[in-house]
């Protein structure tokens, strides 16, 4: 073999090794990084470690995935229904300056067993399809004005309530709210009925 080809094929080769280098250095940049995904907080990143806070179901409270709306005081309790094990107490039924009222409510499992929630969710099929386990069945009626008032909703069927509700665990409570179209002012009360429970007569405030 030549001097010459000797010292083009120990070219080829720093040449090739160089491209290794490269290809490693470029490999480890995009490990260290991250994906976009998990910078963005994706479904594969991790999850923030938990405080020491005690959660929600710790203390006895299962949240839904609709924010049961403002916060109300839960001793307040302008009226209790059973039905199938569980407690449904009213706390609050107020008249919004927007020309609705907004119903908060809790509900608890007393019983020893898991309770399904979809009954909560009515059988109209419009709403069934946009809100599964929700409290979307929920009316109000009016008796001295006649009229009965169904759950609000937006132009694609979702309701203005609580969505997403897990089934209720024993001894645990979840926080609802539902949104209606207001009554006359002249109506301070109305009957409120959910799926699976009775119905009660609730005084509207505001």
């Amino acid at each position: 073999m030549s001097i010459r080809h000797t010292t083009t094929g120990r070219r080829v080769l720093a040449a090739a090794a160089l491209t290794a280098v490269f290809g490693l250095a470029l490999t480890a940049c995009g490990d260290g990084g991250g994906s976009d995904e998990a910078q963005q907080g994706g479904e594969n990143s991790a999850k923030p470690s938990a405080s020491a806070t005690p959660s929600t179901e710790e203390k006895g409270e299962q949240q839904p995935d609709t924010a049961a709306g403002e916060n109300v005081d839960p001793n307040v309790k302008l009226a209790e229904v059973r039905g199938d094990g569980l407690i449904l107490t009213i706390h609050q039924a107020k008249r919004d300056s927007g020309g609705f009222v907004t119903v908060q409510a809790s509900i608890k499992n007393e019983g020893t067993q898991t309770k399904n929630t979809t009954a909560w969710a009515g059988t109209e099929s419009a709403l069934l399809a946009r809100n599964p386990n929700s409290v979307a069945g929920a009316t109000l009626v009016d008796k001295v004005g006649k009229k009965r008032y169904y759950i609000l909703r937006d132009t694609e069927s979702r309701c203005l309530c609580t969505t997403g509700i897990p089934p209720l665990l024993a001894g645990k409570t979840t926080s609802v709210f539902m949104q209606f179209p207001a009554p006359p002012n002249t109506t301070t009360e109305v009957d409120f009925t959910l799926p699976t429970f009775a119905t009660t007569t609730v005084k509207i405030s505001g």
